[in-house]
């Protein structure tokens, strides 16, 4: 099969820093899918990873959001059957998605939505994964609750923002407050269904304060070092702070004085670690499709760049590079 992937870790510019090859197809595990892969797209973990992890054995090949048709399954698969349409953010630990065919545990897998192409359904799983763990796991709201309360997202505009104001908005009672800086992010931000919408480049202490708005949830997903003073000084006592992003450093002291909580949102901690409510990604994710396909949540995919090469997946990843994305961007499979 097809599979594009990296030798060495690097800059995005470099020469061969993206690479197709031919490969062998996955082995199955006992509770696996192979897959083949009609739609893809591209996260900031997938940089993170190009940019800085060695490669062990040969070409590594990441990519951790797919949507696909299940082709073959394991022994203990009781969930899909062979010829059923599938998507999924898969397992940090395992090859990636930028490839023909892909091997999945189906306990993280969820029913690919009906009413969306392959393509734009590869832009939900992972960051629908990370916003409803931290809303409901992370932060513990309970769905049709939180109408006192206001939840503060630090990054609205990217692709977990995106799809978590839509989740606040939709399913809790939340007042929603998100950040982003320019005009069409802006502008995007209120599609979304964010109640206020204040600029991440400005003070947000003092923005934040004219509103007459007391946050009791703090959502950061980007630039949590920055933006830390000011979320100790905004949230309210006995607040709960969950953050997704990697500050290279966190002092969480000052948040004894209010009586803080303190959450780390990483939605491949199931798979890596098998942990005993794996299925838990499967059950969200088909909840997920059912409230796309009802039209409660809407597609967060703003660009698809074509067919999965090195030329298309490269562009995705000097877009994502650029911090500028705004939702997601998707291509097709080979």
């Amino acid at each position: 099969m097809k599979a594009i992937g990296y030798n060495q870790p690097g800059p995005i510019n470099a020469a061969q820093a993206l690479v197709e090859f031919e490969t062998e197809k996955p082995p199955l595990k006992s509770h696996d899918l192979l897959v083949e892969v009609r739609g893809i797209s591209v996260n900031p973990v997938d940089v993170k990873v190009r940019a800085n992890t060695p490669t062990k054995n040969g070409t590594k090949v990441i990519g951790y959001d797919a949507a696909g048709i299940v082709k073959e399954i394991g022994s203990q698969v009781s969930k899909f059957k062979v010829g059923d349409e599938v998507f999924y953010a898969g397992d940090i630990t395992r090859p990636g998605t930028n490839a023909q065919f892909h091997a999945v545990d189906e306990r993280i897998v969820g029913k690919k939505p009906t009413s969306l192409g392959f393509a734009e359904a590869a832009g939900l799983p992972l960051t629908s994964i990370t916003a409803w763990e931290l809303l409901f796991d992370s932060l513990n709201i309970k769905e049709g609750e939180g109408r006192s309360e206001t939840l503060l997202i630090i990054g609205g505009a990217g692709g977990v923002g995106s799809i978590l104001i839509q989740l606040a908005k939709k399913l809790t009672g939340l007042t929603v407050i998100a950040t982003a800086s320019r005009a069409e992010t802006v502008a995007w931000v209120k599609k979304m269904g964010a109640d206020h919408v204040i600029n991440h480049r400005e003070s947000l202490v003092d923005q934040i304060k004219s509103l007459g708005i007391t946050p009791g949830y703090v959502a950061a997903l980007n630039g949590t070092e920055q933006h830390f003073p000011a979320i100790i000084e905004l949230i309210k006592p006995r607040g709960h702070v969950a953050i997704i992003d990697d500050p290279q450093t966190l002092d969480i002291r000052p948040g004894k004085a209010k009586a803080l909580s303190f959450s780390w949102e990483f939605m491949f901690a199931r798979p890596m670690h098998q942990t005993d409510d794996i299925e838990q990604q499967h059950q969200l994710l088909n909840r997920v499709s059912e409230l796309i396909d009802k039209g409660v949540l809407v597609s967060t995919v703003t660009n698809n760049l074509g067919k999965l090469s090195v030329d298309t997946l490269k562009a995705a990843h000097e877009a994502q590079e650029s911090g500028r994305v705004i939702g997601k961007n998707v291509l097709g499979g080979f």
